[in-house]
């Protein structure tokens, strides 16, 4: 088929592929909701109204039909699976494109890790749109798996699914005119370039914006939304599993300045994915604390297809692919049915169709731990310590200072405070670089989780009462080339693999989804508090997250942006 049909269909002098009869359009260009008849031909919508003929015609008596849902920024790797099975659970939930920054594997396998994202959505059946890695690393206080500058990055620029420039989390290098962000920036300065600026306010923030930064997803408070909104800043309001902003943020929202605000995911864990969903979740509660329902769906459509400058997507009009979602009540938004391209890959929470098989990629293996060399003691060079303090439902901390639990000259976990050793072991060049520090929070009471998800270098963390139940947490790991563990003394009680990258479980999401509750509640039985530890622990080495985080190369105190000393 070409254009020549579509025209024609479009004049009614063709039959169309299909005829959605009587549907209620949620028309988020005019910002109206009327019936109508919606003509689809060769994966576009071509018409709007009556007097059409279809190979195909379904009477929707009144359903109403959206837009298919956009994801405007979102890390596929959190998911623990590959691009084929993430969009087995995402689009049941109505979402059809995301927006993604693959700066997880980009930070373990560079480049290669891009390209295998790319190549495996290819002729997929989810629209996956790349924004190019800008940190990697995130700043030079970690060890990663590889470095990109903008040499690297040029390579993208002609990619057809490559949108721009991904979240400069160098946040101070931007604003203050680091030469290695502003080559990146200029290179990618006529496409979308999105930011990460968490707690960056006044004159820095303005210098921020400055250099060309187009949006933020970081905003945890409406006073910090609202000062970046005035800026141009477009916001990306957040609901992750760890991160949930989404009704704190709600009431920033308003008739006047929704049309610059989209909603994202960030990082959803499968559990998450399969059970509540994505951008369909925001909107259900988005309209259940009050907001306008075309307003939300807006957010969740057309206004990220905007930002982005994706001209055939996030609106139901002629010219538009035909990503398209059909839902029996707006108060509860829930997808009935789901299009993408005029066909349709998802009803009433299921998979109509299966993804095609993918081929096979050879990955080079990823973890390279000098294990003769693991060594977690700590010995008391002070009374006083850094601590990480957690928070809940967020990946920011407090920089704590404690009294240090000393036995035998070396500083040991507290259980009884709740403060649990804390390692970082490099796994990339087997340099036997080892981050020691202490974090508070996680009400292990016995045995040790490790993992090699640890944002943005993907080292291996481990946190743990006891060295033994460390060092076996981490072989264990080392042994399965990747993954997630949890141990106590020398036995292993639970373990996730993922072979691909120490990321990506290249199994189906329904058993990766299984295996992680698994992992979850055995370290809830060891007591652990927090509804996913896992998720928590992979953001507490992200140093360009406020306030103290921990790399292998030690303490960052992130407001300061240094190293420093675990020692007071």
């Amino acid at each position: 088929m070409s254009i020549v049909d579509r025209l024609a269909a479009a004049r009614g002098e063709l039959p169309a592929d299909l005829v959605l009869r009587n549907a209620n359009l949620v028309n988020v260009i005019s910002g109206e909701i009327y019936r109508t008849d919606i003509v689809i031909h060769d994966r576009h919508v071509v018409a709007l109204g009556a007097g059409y003929e279809g190979q195909d015609e379904l009477d929707l008596a009144g359903k109403y039909v959206t837009p298919g849902l956009i994801d405007a920024h979102v890390h596929i790797e959190s998911s623990l699976v590959t691009p084929p099975e993430f969009a087995r659970a995402v689009l049941p939930h109505g979402v059809t494109t995301v927006v993604t920054d693959p700066h997880e594997i980009a930070n373990v396998l560079g480049l290669e890790g891009m390209r295998y994202m790319l190549e495996r959505a290819k002729n997929g059946l989810l629209n996956m749109f790349v924004m190019a890695s800008s940190c990697v690393p995130a700043t030079d206080m970690e060890t990663s798996g590889a470095r990109l500058e903008a040499e690297d990055l040029a390579q993208l620029l002609d990619h057809p699914w490559v949108l721009g420039l991904a979240e400069l989390m160098n946040y101070p290098g931007v604003a203050f005119g680091d030469e290695g962000m502003l080559d990146k920036i200029s290179l990618f300065s006529h496409r979308v370039l999105d930011g990460h600026a968490p707690d960056m306010t006044g004159a820095m923030l303005n210098a921020y914006v400055t250099a060309g930064v187009q949006s933020e997803h970081e905003c945890t408070t409406v006073a910090e939304a609202l000062e970046k909104l005035r800026l141009g800043l477009t916001i990306f309001i957040r609901e992750g599993t760890t991160t949930r902003n989404l009704k704190p943020l709600l009431p920033l929202i308003t008739p006047e300045n929704h049309g610059a605000i989209c909603f994202c995911t960030d990082d959803r864990i499968p559990a998450d994915l399969i059970d509540h969903g994505s951008i369909d979740y925001m909107i259900r509660v988005a309209i259940a604390e009050g907001v306008d329902p075309l307003m939300a769906i807006r957010m969740g459509s057309y206004n990220t297809a905007r930002h982005f400058g994706l001209e055939k997507y996030g609106a139901v009009a002629p010219g538009k692919y035909a990503d398209l979602l059909i839902v029996r009540n707006l108060q509860n938004f829930v997808p009935a049915q789901v299009y993408r391209g005029g066909v349709l890959v998802a009803q009433d929470g299921a998979m109509r169709v299966e993804p095609p098989p993918p081929r096979r990629i050879n990955l080079r293996g990823t973890i390279n731990v000098a294990t003769s060399s693991l060594d977690f003691k700590v010995p008391a060079a002070g009374e006083r310590i850094r601590v990480i303090g957690t928070v809940r439902d967020q990946v920011v901390t407090e920089h704590l200072v404690e009294p240090a639990c000393i036995v035998g000259g070396c500083v040991e976990s507290d259980v009884e405070r709740d403060i649990l050793k804390f390692a970082m072991v490099e796994r990339h060049q087997a340099s036997g670089n080892i981050g020691l520090g202490f974090i508070k929070g996680f009400g292990l009471q016995r045995g040790a989780i490790a993992g090699t998800v640890a944002h943005d270098h993907h080292n291996l963390a481990v946190i743990g009462v006891d060295d033994n139940s460390m060092r076996t947490a981490v072989l264990a790991i080392v042994e399965m080339r990747g993954g997630l563990v949890l141990a106590n003394g020398d036995q292993v009680l639970a373990r996730l693999p993922l072979p691909v990258a120490g990321l990506l479980s290249d199994a189906p999401i329904e058993v990766v989804r299984q295996d992680y509750d698994r992992m979850i509640a055995a370290a809830q039985a060891m007591g652990n508090r927090m509804s996913d530890p896992f998720m928590v622990m992979s953001f507490m080495g992200l140093e360009v997250i406020p306030k103290l985080k921990l790399t292998d190369l030690g303490l960052v105190d992130v407001d300061e942006f240094r190293l420093v000393s675990l020692f007071v």
